[in-house]
């Protein structure tokens, strides 16, 4: 894919514009017609031709125009597009219904959605707080039978941990329930590393032992999404022409229905990328085949070190990028200055 000149540029971003708009290939008459361009359709159709063989056109009919590929959109969003931001009037009234919410978190996370869905016409996701290191705050051990034991573990943030442990021999309830009590007593607000060193205190090879199956148990929460997740907008990629096929549709939603689907691509994504920052994924980046057919536009919010969440918008690939990228960054950033202002008034009073 060699240098674009001005004139390809310019004729790929109207068709890019022009097929989010209308859903239907574009030909080059329309583009003269439409826009008063200077130059004929046989010139227009020439630069299409030049940009189907660079990959950023598809024609999918001998007959029809041309529609833009996952290249094309790529090359729109990276070089095209540039950075815009919500119009005033639209940033006054979302930041009017956030604190409106007052200091809810529960709600913002639900208005979040919703503004996201309404702004973008997309479906939207958002996960709750998550922080930066889980922390103990309480720890059961119950007797299941044999070796087996059931730990529940209780993190702080309310995320709870369910986990069957084996043990090296049988123990009975009493044992485990003063271990547990101790645990509770020494280990409450310490994250894994901080659990970890205790493991060298101590010579009780049961404790030794429970602690290192918490610390791993806890390290595990670290690496995933924790608390509730929030959709809003089913029914706006529903209606979209490019899921009117079921199993077009029923792929795309995974992102919205299976967590696991959706915490391996926020862990490959955002959740390593900074706080504010935003991430287009077109198609599936050639690693998640089941969004071949979207676009999703997330962002990460909360504060570096302390806790942090996901925003994020999925729809067709032919989504109005500008508008959707603006949105999500600008609710990123004001649930962000939230948490901030939250934590903040939380220190003061203490």
């Amino acid at each position: 894919m060699g240098n674009l000149t001005e004139r390809q540029k310019f004729i790929l971003a109207l068709i890019i514009r022009e097929y989010i708009d209308s859903a239907q290939p574009v030909g080059s008459l329309r583009l003269v017609k439409r826009y008063k361009l200077d130059v004929s359709s046989a010139t227009v159709r020439n630069e299409m031709a030049v940009l189907t063989e660079a990959g950023y056109l598809k024609q999918p009919h001998t007959s029809a125009g041309r529609i833009p590929t996952e290249e094309g959109y790529r090359y729109f969003v990276s070089q095209l597009m540039g950075q815009t931001d919500l119009p005033i009037e639209i940033q006054r009234t979302i930041q009017h219904q956030f604190y409106q919410a007052q200091s809810d978190v529960d709600q913002w996370m639900r208005l979040a959605a919703s503004v996201l869905a309404h702004q973008a016409q997309g479906a939207s996701v958002v996960t709750s707080l998550h922080p930066a290191r889980a922390r103990l705050k309480h720890i059961e051990l119950i007797e299941t039978r044999g070796r087996q034991v059931l730990m529940v573990l209780v993190l702080d943030g309310g995320e709870v941990r369910q986990q069957v442990l084996v043990l090296s021999e049988p123990v009975a309830q009493d044992k485990l329930s003063f271990v547990a009590n101790w645990l509770n007593q020494v280990g409450e607000g310490l994250d894994a590393v901080s659990l970890k060193a205790l493991h060298n205190l101590e010579n009780d090879a049961l404790k030794k032992d429970i602690i290192v199956l918490t610390a791993e148990e806890m390290s595990k929460s670290d690496a995933v999404l924790a608390g509730e997740i929030y959709h809003d907008g089913l029914t706006n990629v529903l209606s979209e022409p490019e899921f009117t096929e079921p199993g077009r549709a029923r792929r795309a939603l995974r992102l919205l229905e299976e967590r696991s689907f959706l915490e391996d691509i926020l862990t490959h994504t955002v959740l390593s990328s900074k706080v504010g920052g935003v991430h287009v994924l077109i198609g599936g980046e050639s690693t998640w085949e089941d969004l071949e057919d979207c676009s999703v536009i997330l962002s990460r919010y909360g504060v570096p070190g302390v806790a942090t969440g996901a925003v994020g918008v999925l729809g067709p690939q032919r989504m109005p990028y500008a508008h959707t990228i603006s949105t999500v960054r600008f609710v990123s950033n004001l649930l962000s200055d939230l948490v901030i202002e939250t934590l903040t008034d939380i220190e003061e009073k203490e």
